[in-house]
């Protein structure tokens, strides 16, 4: 026993060619099966492809065979044990998010006593109401990334086993049982080497529970008789707050990186129509950069041209799918909007059915003096960036009727979300106070 211990090979060593000297060829059993045939994946001997079954197959030795099987092993370890962090890595990920989720919802139920505290007992049964809403869709949304974790671990629990099998494998010294425990786990192999499907938590805001407490204490006695869950979808700052609708524990679907990378994997660049721009406005040669003139434009103006607004939209539309693109804005001075617009917006005059974000048509985020706000539908709804935003990051998932912006050099800061149901294909919108505004390159 000690002896063969010592003799056995290293793990990661090549296999030694006495190790198939007694393994005998299935079709001519007289003979060493020396070779391996790649079209059937089986050892044969040197007769075989000649004069046997396997002739004219493609052969080569079962020893440089089963060398390359052992590096493919090798790959494949090591990429479990790259996915193996990854899943670990999302599951603190996780768990983190549920942490800070647990702390908001304490602070916004603070917020609540506060206020309800003003109301005295007339308000007392809709406090609870309140609190009991925000830890349902809490508990909800916890249960999700409990089970989400879970489902990591278990993964990783798999891959450990897995990982410990193809190890053994690849440490056998017969290079012919090698290949044939190869071929049996080689399916399997494809698989685990595939890249992993991460989760990423979509945040649960509960700012629309806030907003609707700031105007309900003027009605409170004309709509204490509907359920909350109805009048935080019928209310107008919740609608505008876009975060009413997100269902407990949502979660992205995403590759393995975190932050601006999640949305880079739906990344455009969106060029910009002449035909519809402002006769003030120019546009490169490009078609991503548009600027404000001194003076418009001579000879006839197209008809879907904007004659009154400074406005231009993108040259094609999206109808379907995830999409995401980013938008420069530092050189566009005091006043830009972003946005998205139907086709069928407005052309003509300057009313509200034809600016951007005043009217079903379009939605859009606002800078002018220093303020931001989110429009459509002529509702805004004011917001409070941590900076002023130089690049826009614009997020569209079309079925699920989400149009999301970030600030991008703001780590991907969260502005604002809106939800509707898209009737038309979305084109991308810009407006102009002065300045420019470009369409940056996506990778």
């Amino acid at each position: 026993m000690e002896s063969g211990a010592a003799g056995a090979p290293a793990p990661g060593a090549p296999v030694q060619p006495n190790g198939a000297c007694g393994w005998r060829c299935p079709e001519h059993s007289e003979r060493l099966a020396e070779l391996f045939c790649h079209r059937c994946g089986r050892c044969v001997c040197t007769l075989c492809p000649v004069l046997g079954a396997h002739r004219g197959h493609p052969v080569g030795l079962a020893q440089e065979e089963a060398a390359r099987v052992q590096k493919l092993i090798q790959d494949c370890v090591e990429c479990l044990a790259t996915k193996k962090q990854q899943h670990a890595d999302s599951i603190a990920h996780l768990e983190d998010a549920g942490e800070r989720l647990k702390a908001y919802a304490d602070s916004s139920k603070d917020w609540l006593t506060q206020k309800f505290t003003e109301l005295r007992l007339l308000l007392d049964e809709e406090e609870v109401l309140a609190k009991k809403f925000i830890d349902k869709n809490t508990q909800l949304t916890l249960q999700v990334y409990r089970e989400q974790a879970e489902s990591c671990r278990k993964q990783i629990e798999a891959m450990d086993d897995f990982s410990t099998r193809v190890w053994v494998i690849s440490l056998e010294p017969n290079p012919v049982q090698l290949l044939q425990a190869y071929i049996a786990n080689k399916s399997e192999m494809g698989q685990q080497m595939r890249p992993s499907e991460l989760s990423h938590p979509v945040p649960l805001s509960f700012e629309p529970v806030k907003n609707f407490f700031k105007e309900f204490m003027g009605a409170i006695q004309d709509t204490l008789q509907t359920p909350m869950d109805t009048r935080l979808k019928e209310n107008v700052n919740c609608q505008l707050s876009g975060s009413s609708s997100t269902k407990p524990g949502t979660l992205w679907k995403t590759s393995s990186s975190p932050e601006r990378s999640l949305f880079l994997k739906y990344a455009r660049t969106p060029t910009l129509d002449p035909d519809t721009m402002h006769s003030r406005l120019r546009l490169s040669t490009d078609g991503l950069t548009v600027r404000l003139a001194l003076l418009g434009r001579l000879g006839p103006r197209p008809t879907p041209q904007f004659d009154a607004l400074r406005q231009v939209l993108g040259r094609d539309g999206f109808a379907a799918g995830r999409h995401y693109w980013e938008v420069d804005v530092q050189e566009a001075g005091v006043g830009w909007w972003v946005g998205a617009a139907y086709p069928s917006l407005r052309r003509h005059g300057a009313t509200a059915a034809s600016r951007l974000g005043c009217n079903r048509e379009s939605w859009c985020v606002k800078r002018y003096d220093l303020e931001y706000w989110a429009f459509h539908d002529c509702q805004r709804s004011r917001l409070r960036p941590r900076r002023d935003p130089h690049r826009l990051g614009v997020f569209l998932d079309y079925e699920a009727g989400v149009l999301a912006f970030y600030d991008v050099a703001g780590g991907m800061s969260h502005l604002h979300t809106f939800h509707a149901v898209f009737q038309e294909p979305l084109y991308p919108a810009l407006r102009l106070w002065e300045g420019a505004i470009s369409i940056p390159r996506l990778p």
